[in-house]
C-alpha cells in the first residue's frame, strides 16, 4: 500500500503527528506487503514477508520481521472465540484498508499484520490454474490430478465416490498450500440443474435432477471440507474445514449464449413453484446438509432483480432460513454487469455496489476488464460516504469472510495437514481413483447382440477410428476448469496396452484411410463433441453430431464385416439415433469427458476388465426436442398454451427421448425382489398445524368423496413417519458387475401438475455372478413424498402416491397409502 494512501486514510477524523520510527515502520509494512502480494504468483510460500515464508499468520516471528508485537494483537489469541477474534481483527482496519480486502484480490493490511489473500480458487474436478488466484503450476508442483467431469462422476450414482474425489482433491489443495502453490478457499462444485440439454456447461454439473444433485453436492463438499478429528457437530462457525468449498452459480442460472440470449443480460422467469423445487433445492441440501462455507451468486436477473443483489434470495434464503456458515461470493464481475450490461435500475458503479452489499453480498469477485478492478474495492468507500451503506456493513461482510479463514487455520495453522507436500501430489492413490472414478461413469448405451465386452485373446486386430482429438484425447478428455494433470492416458495408447494385435491403427475419420476397418477384427469408432461446442459462455443450438460424423460413422460401419463399437466422447446428449437404429452398430459407450486416466477406463470397459454400472443423470433427446421449446423458456412443466412439452424426466413425456434419466446397461442381467407389496402411512394432524389443498387432474377429477385434509404442509410437521423396506437384487447372468437401484416415488394419479415421478433414493452395489445382495431402503415420507403444490408450498399428499424402484423392464413397483388423520 502507497506511504500516501496510509497517509490519507489515517486523516478522516484527527490526524496524528507521524514520527520518523512510525514512518519507517509503515515503509517496511509496504514492502513486506509487496513482498506478499509477489508470492501468490511467484511460488515464496503461502504466507511471505520479508522473503521469509510462514504457514500461518499468527507466528510470533512473522510479526517481528513486520516491526510489530503480535502478543499486542488480540485476533492471534487462540484461547479466544473464533468471532472474538475476527471482532478484533475487523476493528482494527481503517475504511480504507477494510475495503481494499472486499475483493478476490485482497490487500491485507502489513499495518496490523495482516497479509494479503487471493480467494480465487477453482476445484472443478481436480486443482486448476483457472483464474487469478493464489493456484500455480510448475517447479516442485507441475500438476494435479484431473478426475472425470462432474457429469461423469454423477453418472456413478455413488455417494462415496464422490466423497472420495473431494477429499483427494483437497489433499492435494493442503499440500500445494503448503508449498507456495494454492490458497484455501475454492469456488467449486458447481450444482446448477441442466434444464435444458443444450446448455453448454452441462459437464460442469451432477445433471437434471435437483436430488441427485444436492446429494452429489453435500457428498463433495464434505469430502473437501470435514476434517476427520472435528467430526460434523459442535458449533459449526468453530468448526475446523480442510479446504473451503463453494456452492454455485445461486440461482436459476443455466443460459449462457444461445442465439441472443446471454448470461450477462439474460432476465430468468420463474415462478416461485419451479424455484422451490427445482432451482433452489440442490443449493438449499448443499448448505443445510452439506454445511458449504460459501455460496456463489449467478450472472443473471431472477424475475427483473440481479441475483447478487437479491436480499430475499441471498440474505433472507441462503443467510437466515438455510443458515449458511460462510460467505458468499459474487461471479466474477457480476456487481459490474449490473452497470455495463444489465444496466439495472440505471445505476452507477457506487450503486450496485451498495445494494449488493445490502442484499448480502460479502466478497466481490472482479475480472479486471477495461482497467478497471471489482466493485466493492473501487466504490465500496464513496458508497460508505455516501451514505448508501453503512459501515457496519463492510464489517459484516469481512467478518463472514475472515471467519472462513480462520476456521480454515490461515492464522493459526492445522497441523493435520502440514506435513503433507509434493509426494501427496499425483499419487498412484490418487490416480487409480480417478480411473475408477472414470469407470464406473460409462454409461453403456447400446448393446445388441452382446457386442461387448471384447475379448482381447480373439483379437489380433483392432481399427480405431475417430477424429484424432477423441482417438488422442489428450485435451478432449480434461473437459473445462481443467488444471496441468498429472499425465493423460489416451484411448489409443490404453488400446494398444491390452489388445495383443498386429496393428492398432489409429484413423483419422475425416479422411479416406479408413480402409482397415474392412480387415479388422474389430472397429471402435470414437467421436463426439469438445469444448468448442458445449463449454461456458457457448449454448449448442442443436443436439447433432457435428463435422459430418454422423457421415463417416455410417461409412466405416457399412465398410466392416462386423458390427463396429462407437464411443461418445461429449457431455450433453447427443442424437445418435442414426447409430442405436443402425444393425452395423453393435454397441454404444458413453465416455463423457472422462480426465486423465479416461483411456485405462475406456479400455477396461470395451475389453470386460470392468462391467459398466454407470446410469445417464440427464435424458438424451432426439433432436427435433430443440424445436418444441426455446431454451429461454424457465417452466419445468409442460405449457399447453405455448405447445412447450416440458423438461427433464420428471414433466417431459413427449416422444423425442432417446435415451432416458437412468438409463444404462450392463455385461450381466438383474432381477429386483421384495416382500413389501404395499404400505400405509397415518399422519395425525395437530391442532397447529394446517392442510392444504391441492391441484387436481382435469382427466381424473378430484377423489369423491374429497379427503377431510387433502395435503400435509410439511413446513410445521415433525417429519418423522417413514417407510421402510427391503429389495433383492439378484444378478442373474455370467459376470459380476456394479448396479445401481434408483428409488422414485409418484404421487396419486388424480393431483395435477405434479412430477411424473421423482428421484428419492439410490444405492450403488456390486452383486457377484449368481449372487444376491439386499438393499434396505427407508424413505422419509416429508421429504420423499412432498410435491410442490402451485402455491410453492411443500405438501404430502393424501392417497394412493407409488414407489417405483429401478427403471424399464426392471422396475418394481408398490402403492403407499398415506391417511392425513384430523
Amino acid at each position: 500500500m502507497p506511504l500516501a494512501a496510509m497517509a490519507s486514510a489515517s486523516s478522516s477524523s484527527s490526524r496524528p503527528r507521524w514520527s520518523r520510527s512510525i514512518l519507517a515502520a509503515a515503509l517496511l509494512c509496504c514492502i513486506a506487503a509487496l513482498v506478499s502480494s509477489a508470492a501468490g504468483a511467484g511460488g515464496l510460500g503461502p504466507i511471505s514477508t520479508n522473503g521469509r515464508n510462514y504457514t500461518k499468520v499468527c507466528d510470533a516471528a512473522r510479526f517481528v520481521a513486520l516491526g510489530l508485537d503480535m502478543s499486542r494483537f488480540r485476533y492471534c489469541d487462540a484461547s479466544l472465540p473464533y468471532a472474538a477474534r475476527v471482532s478484533d481483527l475487523v476493528g482494527r482496519l481503517q475504511l480504507e484498508e477494510k475495503v481494499r480486502n472486499l475483493g478476490d484480490q485482497a490487500e491485507g493490511a502489513p499495518r496490523v499484520g495482516l497479509p494479503p489473500y487471493k480467494w480465487w480458487g477453482e476445484a472443478l474436478h481436480g486443482v486448476s490454474d483457472v483464474g487469478p488466484g493464489g493456484t500455480w503450476f510448475g517447479g516442485a508442483v507441475p500438476g494435479a490430478t484431473s478426475f472425470p467431469l462432474v457429469l461423469n462422476s454423477a453418472a456413478a450414482f455413488n455417494e462415496s465416490l464422490w466423497r472420495a474425489v473431494g477429499a483427494a482433491v483437497s489433499t492435494e489443495i493442503r499440500a500445494m498450500y503448503n508449498l507456495g502453490h494454492a490458497e484455501l478457499t475454492y469456488w467449486s462444485p458447481n450444482i446448477n440443474v441442466v434444464r435444458d440439454p443444450r446448455w453448454g456447461r452441462a459437464s460442469e454439473t451432477p445433471g437434471e435432477d435437483p436430488f441427485l444433485v444436492g446429494r452429489y453436492a453435500v457428498n463433495f463438499v464434505r469430502g473437501m471440507q470435514d476434517v476427520g478429528r472435528y467430526g460434523y457437530g459442535g458449533d459449526p462457525f468453530s468448526r475446523p474445514i480442510k479446504v473451503s468449498s463453494c456452492c454455485k452459480h445461486f440461482a436459476a442460472y443455466d443460459v449462457d449464449a444461445w442465439f441472443k440470449a446471454d448470461r450477462l443480460t439474460f432476465d430468468a422467469r420463474v415462478e416461485e413453484r419451479d424455484m422451490v423445487e427445482t432451482f433452489e433445492r440442490p443449493f438449499q441440501t448443499c448448505i443445510r446438509d452439506g454445511d458449504a462455507s460459501c455460496v456463489m451468486c449467478s450472472y443473471n436477473r431472477i424475475n427483473g432483480v440481479p441475483a447478487c443483489a437479491d436480499a430475499r434470495l441471498l440474505s433472507e434464503t441462503v443467510r437466515a432460513q438455510w443458515q449458511l456458515h460462510g460467505y458468499i461470493v459474487s461471479d466474477c464481475d457480476s456487481v459490474r454487469v449490473m452497470v455495463r450490461d444489465a444496466k439495472w435500475l440505471n445505476y452507477t458503479g457506487v450503486e450496485a455496489a451498495a445494494a449488493a452489499m445490502k442484499a448480502g453480498l460479502d466478497l466481490d469477485c472482479g475480472m479486471f476488464w477495461e482497467g478497471a478492478r471489482d466493485f466493492f474495492t473501487t466504490y465500496g468507500v464513496d458508497a460508505v460516504r455516501q451514505g448508501k451503506i453503512k459501515e457496519a456493513d463492510v464489517d459484516n461482510a469481512l467478518g463472514n469472510t475472515y471467519l472462513t479463514l480462520m476456521r480454515l487455520g490461515f492464522f493459526d495453522g492445522m497441523p493435520e495437514y502440514e506435513s503433507l507436500g509434493a509426494g501427496d501430489v499425483c499419487t498412484d492413490e490418487h490416480k487409480e481413483l480417478a480411473a475408477d472414478a472414470a469407470r464406473q461413469g460409462m454409461v453403456l448405451l447400446k448393446n445388441d447382440a452382446r457386442r461387448l465386452p471384447l475379448d482381447p485373446n480373439r483379437i489380433n486386430s483392432v481399427s480405431l477410428v475417430g477424429l484424432l482429438q477423441h482417438i488422442n484425447a489428450t485435451d478432449v478428455m480434461l473437459g473445462d476448469y481443467r488444471g496441468q494433470p498429472c499425465r493423460v492416458v489416451t484411448p489409443y495408447n490404453a488400446i494398444r496396452k491390452v489388445v495383443n494385435a498386429t496393428y492398432v491403427h489409429a484413423c483419422d475419420g475425416g479422411g479416406a484411410a479408413c480402409d482397415t476397418a474392412k480387415i479388422a477384427d474389430a472397429t471402435i469408432v470414437i467421436a463426439g463433441l469438445n469444448m468448442s461446442v458445449e463449454r461456458e459462455s457457448n449454448d449448442r443450438e442443436d443436439l447433432l453430431l457435428p463435422w459430418n460424423q454422423t457421415g463417416w460413422i455410417n461409412a466405416v460401419a457399412a465398410a466392416s464385416p462386423t458390427p463396429i463399437v462407437l464411443v461418445i466422447m461429449s457431455a450433453g446428449g447427443v442424437d445418435v439415433s442414426f447409430a442405436h437404429n443402425n444393425t452395423k452398430i453393435g454397441a454404444i459407450l458413453w465416455a463423457g469427458y472422462p480426465g486423465e486416466e479416461g483411456g485405462t477406463a475406456i479400455a477396461d470397459v470395451l475389453f470386460g476388465k470392468h462391467n459398466p454400472g454407470g446410469r445417464l443423470p440427464l435424458t438424451w433427446f432426439k433432436n427435433e426436442y430443440v424445436s418444441q421449446i426455446p431454451m429461454t423458456s424457465m417452466a419445468l412443466r409442460p405449457d399447453a398454451a405455448n405447445g412447450y412439452p416440458g423438461r427433464t424426466y420428471k414433466f417431459y413425456a413427449g416422444p423425442a427421448v432417446l435415451y432416458p434419466f437412468g438409463h444404462g446397461l450392463s455385461y450381466t442381467t438383474y432381477s429386483y425382489a421384495s416382500r413389501t407389496t404395499g404400505a400405509a402411512v397415518t399422519i395425525p394432524i395437530a391442532a397447529w398445524e394446517h392442510c392444504k389443498m391441492l391441484t387436481y387432474n382435469e382427466s381424473a377429477g378430484a377423489p369423491s368423496p374429497p379427503p377431510a385434509c387433502p395435503a400435509l404442509d410439511v413446513a410445521g410437521h415433525r417429519c418423522d413417519e417413514a417407510v421402510s423396506f427391503t429389495l433383492t437384487v439378484r444378478n442373474t447372468g455370467g459376470a459380476g458387475g456394479d448396479h445401481v437401484v434408483p428409488v422414485y416415488t409418484a404421487p396419486p394419479a388424480e393431483v395435477g401438475d405434479a412430477p411424473l415421478k421423482q428421484l428419492v433414493a439410490f444405492r450403488r452395489v456390486f452383486v457377484p455372478a449368481g449372487a444376491a445382495a439386499e438393499v434396505p431402503v427407508t424413505l422419509n415420507v416429508c421429504q420423499a413424498f412432498g410435491i410442490v403444490e402451485e402455491t410453492a408450498y411443500t405438501v404430502v399428499p393424501s392417497g394412493a402416491s407409488k414407489v417405483i424402484v429401478g427403471d424399464d423392464a426392471l422396475a418394481l413397483s408398490f402403492a403407499v397409502t398415506i391417511n392425513l388423520r384430523m
